[in-house]
């Protein structure tokens, strides 16, 4: 008999070799068979990487390097499993001495495609797929001279390497369209789909194995066993003689059924037909087994899949299809994963209604308690608005809320509410930094809630470095691409089920800004934006759970997942109503860089704006990046002339031993390198003052050697000792820090990212009583603010800082237009809260008596509550 695999002998013999060799043993050496079959997927990996000229991981594994092609978009998700199937399996036989010839029988047809899409993408472009034959049981005879096949097996991968290596370089972008192009084509058997369906539900902890686990083999249900048995019966007429490809049993009961079809089956059909009749046709035998009856289904669950992952452009040929039998309206839905028999267990026990009543019911007293939590009334809306959306039944929740109005204490007030009324059993918080995620878990540990006990006392919580969930977890603390390994990049033994969490709470959704970042080694988990953009995205659709998501910044990208904004918060209304700081306009400090225009696309989203206010009224449904070239006009930026002569003036205004006076400073750098060129240039400014060298420091990734907890204590320096009191950063300190004592803002570098440009400004905007802090300052030598202008969300209420009360009161006196007399009110507010800042005891006094016994805080509140009409009219 020919071998399937002589195809490859006019391109690539090594593989022929190795597949052959693997046919041989098929039946008369397995534990050979498999090695062959591992050496084809590790193989075809390494020439992938020279064909390519791609860069090696720096953890050059197997398994690295398998997840780099997949990181890379060289390889598909489905090719992904099949290579590590394929390399696990060979590790089994080097270090186990493994041996299954069923294994053998179905790994050999995974290879088997996996080299028909390797010709078509590495070798002939045209070459045309063809079935694969199972070698006869009763081989030809066959002897081995194990060491001369060893000898030729090196020969053929050096040749193979080295013609590798002289081959044309293909663009990589046609590369990657003909990858898929390839495994869109390749021939899938359903002893594939079976095997790798038994290793998904494996990871998930059920006890799953196609082969062996079967009905027909005397497999049975038992007690303290989560199976998966396979080919169980049915009194079903329909499909494979009434068998069922999967019956899910936890302990004794019999909890869900699972059909796995071809890759081409449209799999919701199969749900409409053979599923829901196996799950109403379980046997009078079985009885024993059932836990209900929901109408004619003895079952109360059911699942069907292809194998293959969900892809929303497949959208009914792909994925793990889902149906709640047991009520008559619920429809099926597409799932990222498996669910564990834990989670099948919560879910048959949960109540959604009695607890969406409980909700409803319960006070958020607790939540305004001032030796408490102290939520502030715009905070207990947004928790208001996301119980509403919840109990309307709205899977995807966003709340916009601006930098510094408290996102964390609202939402720990939510979790509160969320386990105390039991509508959600755990909770997925997701952050996209280690530090925020331990800012996170700090405030958990330290506000009180009920009895005088934090969210951390009365509810078990995990934290960043903590990756079990038990059945005790109520809270989970993770970052975005921990969850990315875990769920994109596993090859362990075990990964989350899709139903450990029914609620994910996502901090800092906005996320759309990795462009401007240096890339972390996490972030290397990402080729660009866009991939990031994927990858995160799966992560947040992975879990059958609710999803809540907080940001400062919505945009395009984060609405197009979760919705518009069922609550908005602004900077603007923050500001009015005395909960952040005003800034005046920036210090432009005119150089010979040019300004950069920005450039709108065909197509683009107009931005709408207030004609009264000027604020952006539409920021969620407009693009994050603009059109221009912030790498190129960045690098001008680095030089050392340019640099000296801006700092130098800059540091005029800034005292570095006074940051209780004064307040601290933020200086934002192009890069690392370019954040130690101004450090340098701080020290050597200020050493002729005759200021303390501690007061000036770099606090980026690469700190302490980028040890996470070295970054980590610097952070705390800047946020609780006096020095550092100028501290240059790149993008460690962007986004969700707090550090109220900042009062300038230094951009030395331009992104086009207005998201990110406002989480930069955004490190400014917080209340700081022990300076009396009234406003935040910018200095601005590059000219972002002014290239971002036009969809910048964040202006200053009062337009000019100078106008005195006496000049906006004639003003009010000589409007008529309602909102525009309400505009004119906002700045006279904004202007009270900066004053009442730094009022010493005489003029407070003063101020009293001017009022009738009002302070500055009570006159705000009571010109708040007037329409523009009363407004106008009040004395002031």
């Amino acid at each position: 008999m020919q071998s399937n695999f002589e195809f490859l002998n006019s391109h690539f013999p090594v593989l022929a070799n190795f597949g052959e060799l693997a046919e041989k043993y098929l039946y008369s050496d397995s534990n050979s068979c498999l090695m062959k079959l591992g050496m084809i997927g590790e193989t075809i990996v390494n020439l992938c990487f020279t064909y390519d000229r791609l860069p090696l991981p720096q953890d050059n594994t197997a398994a690295n390097r398998i997840n780099s092609l997949f990181r890379e978009g060289m390889i598909t998700r489905d090719l992904k499993e099949v290579l590590h199937t394929l390399r696990i399996s060979r590790n089994k036989t080097t270090h186990e001495n493994y041996t299954s010839i069923e294994d053998g029988k179905t790994l050999i047809q995974m290879a088997y495609g996996l080299c028909e899409w390797f010709m078509q993408t590495y070798g002939d472009w045209n070459y045309q797929n063809h079935p694969f034959v199972m070698p006869s049981e009763t081989p030809e005879k066959f002897s081995s001279d194990k060491q001369s096949e060893k000898a030729q097996e090196v020969q053929l991968i050096e040749e193979a390497e080295k013609a590798a290596a002289a081959a044309l370089v293909i663009e990589k972008e046609s590369r990657k369209k003909q990858s898929n192009k390839a495994a869109s084509q390749r021939i899938k058997s359903e002893a594939e789909t079976r095997y790798l369906i038994d290793v998904q539900l494996r990871k998930v902890g059920w006890e799953a194995d196609t082969k062996k686990l079967r009905y027909s083999k005397g497999t049975r249900p038992a007690k303290g066993h989560n199976m998966a048995i396979a080919e169980w019966p049915t009194n079903s007429t329909i499909g494979n003689r009434g068998y069922v490809d999967y019956a899910l049993f936890v302990g004794m009961q019999l909890v869900a059924t699972i059909e796995a079809k071809a890759i081409h089956k449209d799999i919701p059909s199969v749900i409409d037909y053979q599923c829901k009749d196996y799950s109403r046709n379980i046997r009078s035998a079985d009885n024993i087994y059932q836990i209900g009856t929901w109408g004619s289904y003895k079952v109360p669950f059911t699942f069907a899949t292809n194998g293959r992952p969900y892809l929303e452009q497949y959208d009914t040929k792909s994925g793990i299809w889902f149906l709640d039998l047991r009520q008559p309206d619920h429809a099926p839905k597409a799932l990222r994963g498996w669910m564990s028999a834990a989670g099948i267990m919560e879910l048959l026990d949960k109540d959604i209604s009695a607890r969406n009543q409980d909700l409803r019911e319960m006070s958020y007293d607790l939540l305004r308690d001032k030796d408490g939590l102290n939520l502030r009334a715009y905070q207990i809306r947004a928790i208001e608005a996301a119980e509403k959306a919840i109990i309307n039944g709205q899977p995807n929740i966003l709340l916009a809320m601006a930098t510094g109005t408290g996102k964390t204490r609202t939402v720990l007030g939510m979790i509160y509410r969320f386990l105390k009324t039991g509508r959600f059993r755990r909770i997925l918080f997701l952050v996209d930094r280690t530090s925020l995620g331990e800012q996170a878990s700090d405030v958990f540990k330290e506000v009180k809630l009920e009895d005088l006990m934090t969210l951390d006392e009365i509810y078990n919580i995990k934290g960043l470095d903590d990756k079990d969930i038990d059945r005790e977890t109520r809270i989970q603390i993770a970052t975005v691409q921990s969850m990315v390994k875990r769920i994109l990049y596993n090859d362990e033994d075990s990964m989350p089920a899709i139903s450990d969490f029914d609620l994910v709470i996502i901090d800092e959704a906005h996320r759309g800004y990795i462009l401007d970042k240096e890339m972390s080694e996490d972030e290397a988990l990402y080729r660009d934006q866009v991939d990031y953009q994927s990858k995160y995205h799966y992560v947040v659709e992975y879990f059958d759970a609710v999803k809540i998501a907080l940001t400062a910044t919505p945009a395009l990208h984060t609405t197009e997942i979760f919705g518009e904004p069922v609550f908005k918060y602004t900077y603007r209304e923050a500001v009015i109503e005395g909960y952040l700081v005003d800034h005046d306009a920036p210090h432009r400090l005119p150089t010979k860089l040019s300004t950069e225009g920005i450039h709108y696309k065909k197509g683009d989203t107009v931005v709408r704006y207030d004609p009264v206010t000027g604020e952006i009224t539409n920021s969620e449904l407009l693009e994050d990046e603009l059109d221009f070239d912030v790498d190129d006009f960045n690098r001008q930026v680095i030089t050392e002339s340019f640099n000296r002569t801006v700092l130098a003036e800059i540091a005029r205004d800034i005292d570095p031993e006074s940051p209780d006076v004064q307040g601290k400073t933020l200086i934002y750098a192009v890069n690392d390198a370019h954040a130690d060129l101004i450090v340098k240039i701080m020290k050597e400014i200020y050493a002729e003052m005759g200021v303390d060298n501690d007061a000036i420091m770099k606090i980026t990734g690469s700190v302490g050697g980028g040890n996470k907890k070295k970054v980590q204590e610097a952070i705390n320096r800047f946020k609780n000792e006096r020095f550092p009191s100028i501290v240059v950063t790149v993008d460690l300190l962007t986004t969700g820090i707090d550090v109220p004592e900042i009062t300038s803002l230094v951009f030395m570098r331009r992104v086009k990212s207005r998201i990110l440009f406002e989480q930069m400004m955004g490190r400014a905007t917080r209340l700081c009583p022990e300076i009396h802090k009234t406003h935040f300052e910018i200095y601005d030598p590059v000219g972002v603010y002014d290239s971002l202008d036009p969809v910048n969300t964040m202006k200053p209420i009062v337009a000019n800082p100078n106008a005195t009360f006496e000049q906006l009161l004639v003003g009010l006196e000589v409007l008529e237009n309602e909102h525009q007399v309400q505009n004119q009110i906002d700045q006279i507010i904004a202007k009270l809260q900066r004053k009442k800042r730094q009022i010493n005891t005489e003029i407070m006094e003063h101020f009293i008596s001017m009022t009738g016994g009002q302070d500055p805080t009570q006159f705000i509140a009571d010109i708040q509550q007037c329409t523009p009409k009363e407004g106008k009219k009040q004395e002031y």
